[in-house]
């Protein structure tokens, strides 16, 4: 069996690549794995917790993970509809031994998605999803009678989440009017619920999920809709999730994108003022703006990058002790409350921002200048060759040369879909548009199935 694990847990069509069978298989072995390894803490039986998105599959996803947790003889609390970041808090706060988040993220509704957390909600490193992977389909020994693990339901506990959330804010929102999109994802309770308590003027749309509409035309990686919501109800921003709410992108009042770089700018500028942000250092991915690091340099911090995905980011964060990280595309990691990255919270500490300045988002997001970017994603090649095949890394280093400093090209298979992506920040929109697309031709035309 080839790798299946990707950058952010396991994911595939629901119910062709990712099965009932392959979820119970995947829960006993990683039982399996995590305990032999020592994460399940002793004496007594381990216990997991489990949610999901919104996704209609989730329902028969969460019965078979839950189902292969039990058969390996650990308890299993079943959390219901929480964003990812929810889950893995809760792993931690129920001192739960391993967490289990049932999402396919911003994907389109038809996939499907398993993320296993480890306890403190930490998600797991590759080499023990390699171990997982390993694992799948061996035979072993099956308790039976009263070692068999019992499954109860938690769904209250998202009230714990949202008085978490709620105590991170460092100011009240009272007289803040947003706009929340929910993308009919696992935010749609949560989210309103924070904004309201700290006091904000909260319009909602895209919160009413049937399991059919999740990421349709909305969310993170749709904003159009956000964005005239905003400027019709006059609204000072919004914000906008993926499905499990674990990334956040925002809009300034005049309607235009926040992404996530200028987020973390201006939180890392937060940070710094109070002292919080621990040796003057942000961690990103390689994806990240070149603008974004020249805006940090200029104020004094240091921009650490990392391989793409947010597991990356958190990797180093945990190495080199720092407080803040993230993805351009909109996850934010804040270390002092949170383990992976959390849209609700970037939102909120964001909101948090502009009312303790005085200042618009605008004018907080105008501390960094986007070069810029072209991001061109080539479906249908095989993206394992992507860093091998010397005629497509010729075009890269071609085209690098050719910018000759001004910017940069990046090309990576991605970790989560099909496709390979090509990345280029150039000074002019046009001359990345036209970097990026020659850079794409030969993608397709070496590397194609």
């Amino acid at each position: 069996m080839g790798r299946i694990f990707g950058t952010d847990g396991v994911r595939g069509l629901a119910n062709r690549d990712l099965t009932a069978e392959l979820a119970v298989d995947l829960a006993v072995a990683a039982a399996h794995v995590l305990g032999e390894r020592g994460e399940f803490s002793a004496p007594g039986r381990p216990t997991a917790v489990v949610a999901r998105d919104t996704r209609a599959s989730g329902e028969f996803l969460e019965a078979a993970v839950v189902a292969g947790l039990a058969s390996a003889g650990v308890d299993v609390l079943r959390l219901g509809v929480v964003p990812t970041p929810g889950c893995a808090y809760l792993t931690e706060r129920l001192g739960a031994d391993l967490g289990v988040m049932i999402s396919a993220s911003h994907n389109p509704m038809p996939d499907n998605g398993i993320k296993f957390l480890a306890r403190g909600g930490l998600k797991l490193d590759d080499a023990v999803e390699r171990q997982i992977e390993a694992r799948l389909g061996e035979p072993w020994e099956r308790p039976t009678g009263a070692e068999v693990g019992r499954v109860g339901d938690a769904h209250d506990e998202l009230s714990a989440y949202v008085d978490h959330l709620v105590a991170a804010s460092p100011a009240g929102l009272d007289g803040l009017k947003v706009v929340l999109d929910c993308a009919h994802g696992a935010a749609y309770e949560s989210a309103l619920r924070v904004f309201a308590v700290l006091g904000a003027e909260v319009v909602t749309i895209n919160a009413e999920p049937d399991g059919l509409n999740i990421n349709d035309g909305c969310g993170s990686t749709h904003l159009a809709g956000l964005q005239a919501a905003v400027v019709e109800h006059g609204a000072a921003a919004g914000f906008a999730f993926d499905g499990d709410a674990d990334r956040c992108l925002a809009v300034d009042a005049a309607g235009r994108e926040v992404d996530g770089d200028q987020i973390l700018a201006v939180l890392a500028l937060a940070l710094k003022e109070s002292g919080s942000l621990r040796a003057d250092t942000v961690v990103v991915t390689q994806m990240s703006n070149l603008g974004f690091v020249q805006a940090m340099e200029a104020a004094g911090l240091t921009a650490v990058q990392t391989a793409v995905g947010d597991r990356y980011v958190l990797e180093a964060m945990r190495a080199g002790g720092f407080s803040l990280g993230g993805e351009q595309s909109g996850h934010v990691i804040v270390a002092e409350h949170a383990t992976t990255g959390d849209g609700v919270l970037a939102a909120l500490l964001l909101a948090a921002r502009m009312v303790a300045t005085g200042r618009s988002l605008a004018d907080l997001a105008s501390v960094m200048t986007r070069l810029p970017q072209v991001l061109v994603n080539v479906p249908n090649v095989d993206k394992a060759r992507a860093d091998t095949d010397p005629a497509v890394q010729g075009a890269v280093v071609a085209a690098t040369a050719a910018l000759a400093g001004t910017g940069r090209v990046l090309l990576r298979p991605s970790g989560t879909e099909p496709l390979v992506r090509v990345m280029v920040e150039a000074p002019t929109q046009e001359e990345a548009a036209q970097v990026a697309d020659q850079l794409a031709d030969v993608v397709r035309a070496h590397l194609a199935l």
